[in-house]
């Protein structure tokens, strides 16, 4: 077995029809494609693909360069880690025609959130110059585009969500991959395999391959030694839709502590979505009831460092939250991002200005950082707005910047700034 082409390689899409699944995500990605075959100017230069791993984002992706004959160029996170490496590789060939005949080519960005924000900084900023000048379309994947260092990549490409497959169509491919290799298969093993991948095509065409190593006859008996539960990690609309679908508490404890968020994102999530999955007041109140005893609980783990404590934050929104529904009924309802992370992202450059303007009133008065923005800041916004002479003589003194001054004076920073050259000149 291990001198044979792996089984995930052999039974690869060669077209998008054969993409398992994903039917809307086909609808949206296809015909931004057909758009750059055909010349038409596009409003989104780059396209990224997004859900969690095996879904078949990346299948998609050079399925449809084989079907529309494009040059593929595919790159993944440990090949795009420096600005020097894709402007080497990934802007020569986004902005060159190809030499090998292809009418166009598909520049593939795998893996974009793998990025280190801090030390691959010069690669993101080198991906949005490359989506800039471009003349290809480029397409990136990611199992989680909410991180906040792609925020700037989102606003710059069309985003089309991926669906963990569903039971039947992973049954389904396992049983055409069986037929393929002439195996003998009981439905119950292929369930089974089905169940232990979770919406994972690639690990149960993996598993599959390892059964078949053993044993040509696929059975139940077979396969369930063979297997080992995977401890995955889901995205937070997966984790919200296993929580308010929870029928026991175990069952909702292990939605919130398996989601690939940090803890109290996930409450930030769930506290957001609550209002579109419960409809009765009741169930909103006891739900939001248990959702605030758990940031109590969350405020004493912090403050105490006990950290026995947090077990009951997850028992409360967890549990808490999934057993207060009693009399909505579920129902399918689309999740929305919690607007407090926006706004905080949205804000995160004014909040750096108003520390940094702290931090020089701390040291000039001998305070902390905390007593300046408190009980100093606000006077000082004052003074910038309404004498913009007396402003300039105190800009000078704590030599503050152009942008701390804006901040300190949005309307009236002009005159700070014409008075503090008129200080500097006469000094």
């Amino acid at each position: 077995m291990s001198t044979r082409l792996p089984w995930i390689i052999k039974y690869r899409p060669k077209k998008v029809a054969e993409v398992v699944d994903q039917d809307n995500a086909k609808k949206q990605f296809i015909p931004w494609i057909k758009a750059w075959i055909e010349g038409k100017k596009q409003e989104k230069k780059a396209a990224l693909l997004y859900g969690p791993a095996g879904c078949g984002k990346t299948s998609l992706v050079e399925a449809t360069a084989k079907e529309f004959g494009l040059e593929l160029i595919e790159m993944n996170a440990s090949d795009f880690r420096t600005r020097e490496a894709i402007e080497r590789i990934a802007k020569v060939a986004a902005t060159k025609y190809s030499l090998f005949g292809f009418r166009s080519k598909i520049i593939l960005l795998d893996e974009i959130d793998g990025l280190n924000a801090i030390a691959d900084r010069g690669a993101l900023s080198a991906v949005l110059d490359l989506i800039e000048a471009t003349t290809h379309p480029i397409v990136l994947t990611a199992n989680d585009p909410w991180d906040p260092k792609l925020r700037s990549l989102r606003d710059k490409c069309l985003l089309i969500a991926f669906r963990r497959l569903p039971k039947r169509a992973v049954i389904l491919m396992l049983k055409r991959i069986c037929e393929s290799e002439k195996l003998i298969c009981e439905y119950n093993a292929l369930s089974l395999i089905a169940d232990y991948a979770e919406g994972d095509l690639r690990s149960a065409i993996n598993d599959l391959q390892n059964v078949a190593s053993i044993s040509k006859h696929i059975t139940l008996e077979v396969t369930k030694p063979i297997l080992a539960r995977r401890d995955r990690q889901y995205t937070p609309f997966e984790a919200l839709r296993s929580l308010f679908f929870s029928k026991y508490a175990w069952q909702a404890k292990k939605a919130v502590t398996s989601a690939d968020i940090d803890y109290e994102t996930m409450m930030l999530w769930i506290a957001e979505n609550l209002p579109y999955q419960y409809t009765d007041p009741e169930d909103l109140w006891r739900a939001y009831e248990a959702l605030a005893r758990a940031d109590v609980y969350l405020g004493r783990v912090k403050r105490t460092q006990n950290w026995d404590l947090l077990a009951y934050v997850f028992d409360l929104m967890g549990a808490g939250v999934a057993l207060a529904r009693r009399k909505t009924k579920f129902k399918w309802v689309k999740y929305s991002f919690p607007q407090k992370i926006l706004l905080l992202a949205k804000t995160r450059g004014q909040r750096e200005i108003r520390d940094a303007i702290a931090k020089v009133l701390a040291g000039a008065l001998h305070i902390s950082s905390i007593i300046a923005k408190r009980e100093v800041l606000p006077f000082l916004r004052i003074i910038f707005n309404e004498n913009p002479e007396y402003a300039a003589r105190i800009a000078l003194g704590l030599n503050l910047t152009e942008s701390m001054i804006k901040f300190l004076t949005p309307k009236r920073y002009r005159e700070v700034l014409r008075e503090l050259a008129k200080l500097k000149k006469t000094a």
